[in-house]
C-alpha cells in the first residue's frame, strides 16, 4: 500500500517566494489527511496534487502560520459540494479557536466538528492509527506519529504445497490463520511483520519525547527553523537547529531525517550539511517534494523532488 508524505508548505513562521507556511499531506492509500495548514495551503494543493477532500485535518498547535488557511480550505469544500463529514483534531483550545471562526466558514452542510486531543491519545483508523505526543514549544503543542498496524507474516507457499496443502481457496485460509488439513498456520506463515512509523514534531525544541516516539521510525520530519550559530535563537524562541535536529534522529535511530520549517534566512544546503555532519541521512524538504516510504523489505524511505516526479507540476502562481 502506497504511503507518501507531500510537502505543500516548508517554511518557517514567514513564507517566502520559495517556501509556502507549513502543511504536509499524509497520503496512505485512498486517505489523504493533512497536518497543519499554514496561510496559502490550499493554493499550494491546487497548484500541485489537487485539492482533495481530505478525509481529517490535524493541528500540531495553535500558533496561526500552522492553521490560518484552515478557514478559507474548509469554505472551499462546502462550495465544492462535499458530503463526506470532516474532523479537525488539535490540541486542547483547538475546538475554542475555530469556533470563534465560525463567522467565517459557518456550518458546513458536509459536517465539520472539532476534537481535543489529550497527550498520548491515539485516533484509530483503518490499518494504522495517529498518535499525539506532546512537543517543547511556547504553547501547547503535540507531535503526531503515524504507526500501522503489524503486518501478518509472510507466507511461504512452497512449504505449505510440501505439506499437502493446494494452491487456492486453502492457501487463502491458512494465510488468515485457520488450520488446513492439519496445516497449522505457524508452518507455512512467518512471524508477524512491523507496519511502517512516520513522525512529524512540528514546532519543537529538542525533546527526549521525539526520540521516544521516533525511535525506529522509518522517517521522522523534524523542524528546523535554525542553523547551529543561532542556537540561542532556537532555545529562546523553543525550535531546533538542524543539529539538534540530526542529533535526534541519530538517538532515535530512524531511517530517514527530514527537515522542514526552515527560516527564511537558509536556502536549506547550509541546513542539510549541518545535519550530515550528525547524521548522514538526512534530507531538507522543498515545497512540493514527497516522501515516498515502501514497506522495508522493498527498499529505504526516499525523498523525491517534485521536477522529477509524473505528478502534475505546479502551476505558476
Amino acid at each position: 500500500m502506497e504511503l507518501s508524505l507531500f510537502f505543500a508548505g516548508t517554511a518557517g513562521s514567514v513564507p517566502s517566494a520559495r517556501r509556502g507556511l507549513p502543511g504536509t499531506l499524509l497520503r496512505r492509500g485512498g486517505e489523504r489527511i493533512l497536518f497543519d495548514c499554514g496561510e496559502g495551503t490550499q493554493r499550494q494543493l491546487v497548484r500541485s496534487v489537487g485539492l482533495a477532500d481530505l478525509d481529517a485535518v490535524f493541528l500540531t498547535h495553535l500558533h496561526a502560520d500552522h492553521w490560518l488557511g484552515l478557514p478559507g480550505m474548509l469554505k472551499s469544500f462546502e462550495l465544492r459540494d462535499r458530503e463526506r463529514p470532516l474532523t479537525v483534531y488539535g490540541p486542547p483550545g483547538t475546538a475554542a479557536l475555530l469556533e470563534r471562526l465560525r463567522p467565517v466558514f459557518g456550518r458546513p452542510r458536509y459536517g465539520l466538528s472539532f476534537a481535543e486531543l489529550e497527550e498520548d491519545e491515539a485516533v484509530e483508523r483503518d490499518g494504522y492509527g495517529i498518535e499525539a505526543f506532546a512537543v517543547r514549544h511556547r504553547s501547547v503543542a503535540y507531535g503526531y506519529a503515524i504507526v500501522e498496524h503489524d503486518r501478518p507474516g509472510r507466507f511461504d507457499a512452497q512449504r505449505a504445497q510440501a505439506l499437502g496443502v493446494r494452491p487456492g481457496p486453502d492457501f487463502g485460509r491458512l494465510q488468515r490463520g485457520e488450520s488446513v488439513d492439519g496445516v497449522d498456520p505457524a508452518q507455512v506463515v512467518g512471524p508477524d511483520r512491523p507496519g511502517r512509523r512516520v513522525v512529524l514534531t512540528g514546532d519543537t525544541a529538542p525533546t527526549d519525547a521525539v526520540v521516544v516516539a521516533a525511535h525506529g521510525a522509518d522517517v521522522l520530519v523534524h523542524e528546523a527553523t535554525f542553523a547551529h550559530e543561532e542556537r540561542d535563537r532556537a532555545a529562546q524562541t523553543l525550535h531546533s537547529t538542524a543539529r539538534q535536529a540530526a542529533q535526534v534522529a541519530r538517538d532515535a535511530e530512524v531511517a530517514l531525517l527530514v527537515l522542514t520549517h526552515v527560516s527564511s534566512r537558509y536556502g536549506g544546503r547550509e541546513l542539510r550539511e549541518e545535519a550530515r555532519e550528525v547524521f548522514p541521512d538526512t534530507e531538507v524538504a522543498r515545497d512540493f517534494d514527497t516522501v515516498e516510504v515502501p514497506f522495508p523489505e522493498r527498499g529505504a524511505p526516499e525523498l523525491v523532488d517534485w521536477r522529477t516526479m509524473g505528478e502534475r507540476a505546479p502551476q505558476p502562481a
